[in-house]
């Protein structure tokens, strides 16, 4: 196969990386998959017809140069991003490529801003973090929902998920971020992001059905924290979590998702409810479908076919909700995602 203007996905073996995989190759995209493991990468290959297989690992740059050559675009969905990110940042800059990755972790995502932005201006390159479920989703609904408001005084996002069957991935990176934080609690307040010892507290969220009013951890941060104010004058950004997912996502004996679909997908259900506040008004957008880790394959793959299209409203370092036209983005991604949005 012709690996001219093909989209790298490192991390390919992955649950999350199978499923951009699928999405890239339903929509016709030439792909190469990438990542540590040659053997896994050897037999993911013999499933999907007309894919290359190009190892490389984070710690060999040249190896990560050979992934990239000739590329159109990298998608990074080998976590923990800690580790994988910067790395993938500097070889897709190399390479005068488009990156994106899918990271939750918040202190990845604020990494990404703050090492490599000016590099990515100056070359013109699209980097986008945090395009996915966490930070991706709840960005463009925020900035959908603000229209034509470029501030804000503060913003909520509620996660409903009727459970949370967290993967190995996940479990590293909470690990990962957990140890990087001492073990301390993360809020966005007073337009800095703070970490605190406070206990977590419960209150109820009235979602969108099909969930309706549940209880949910106020302040169970993630990245949207970052992902908004990167762009948006918003000096509180709080998210909550439906407790019977935080319950789920805690529990050492919690399998990883299983199959229900034809589509890999599990029977986990999500409504993402935004409210945001300004001078007295509020405006609210939510989102609802099936599966965390499977959105994000729909919510990665457009975002790379719009940079390669150039559809974009930023350049350099931009979170989803920066880079663009949100509430075009969001119906786009009709039917597997169903979304709400003010008239």
């Amino acid at each position: 196969m012709n690996t001219t203007a093909a989209v790298v996905v490192y991390g390919a073996t992955g649950h999350t990386g199978r499923f951009i995989v699928a999405e890239l190759r339903r929509r016709g995209v030439s792909t190469v998959i990438s990542g540590r493991n040659a053997a896994q990468l050897e037999l993911l290959a013999a499933q999907w017809p007309g894919v290359v297989v190009r190892p490389a690992t984070v710690d060999d740059a040249a190896s990560l140069d050979r992934a990239l050559a000739g590329a159109a675009a990298v998608v990074n969905c080998a976590g923990p991003f800690a580790v994988t990110g910067g790395p993938l940042v500097e070889a897709a800059l190399r390479a005068g490529i488009p990156y994106l990755d899918v990271a939750a972790e918040i202190e990845a995502n604020v990494a990404t801003f703050a090492d490599h932005a000016e590099a990515a201006r100056k070359s013109g390159t699209a980097v986008v973090p945090a395009m996915a479920f966490y930070g991706g989703l709840g960005d463009l609904l925020v900035t959908a929902a603000m229209g034509e408001w470029t501030a804000a005084d503060e913003v909520h996002v509620a996660y409903g998920l009727t459970s949370w069957h967290p993967t190995p991935g996940t479990r590293t990176a909470g690990e990962v971020s957990h140890e990087r934080r001492a073990g301390r609690r993360v809020r966005f307040t007073g337009g800095a992001l703070q970490y605190h010892d406070d206990k977590a507290r419960e209150q109820d969220w009235l979602f969108p059905e099909p969930l309706g009013r549940r209880a949910v951890i106020a302040e169970f941060t993630m990245a949207d924290v970052v992902t908004v104010p990167s762009h948006l004058a918003v000096p509180e950004v709080r998210t909550y979590m439906a407790v019977e997912a935080a319950r789920d996502l805690a529990g050492e004996d919690t399998p990883a998702p299983e199959p229900v679909d034809a589509l890999g997908r599990s029977n986990q259900v999500f409504v993402v409810d935004v409210l945001v506040r300004a001078g007295g008004v509020e405006r609210r957008a939510s989102a609802r479908g099936q599966d965390i880790y499977a959105i994000t394959a729909p919510l990665v793959v457009e975002a790379v076919q719009r940079i390669l299209a150039g559809r974009t409203r930023a350049t350099g370092v931009a979170s989803a909700g920066a880079m663009f036209d949100a509430a075009d983005f969001l119906r786009a991604l009709s039917p597997v995602l169903s979304v709400e949005l003010p008239h």
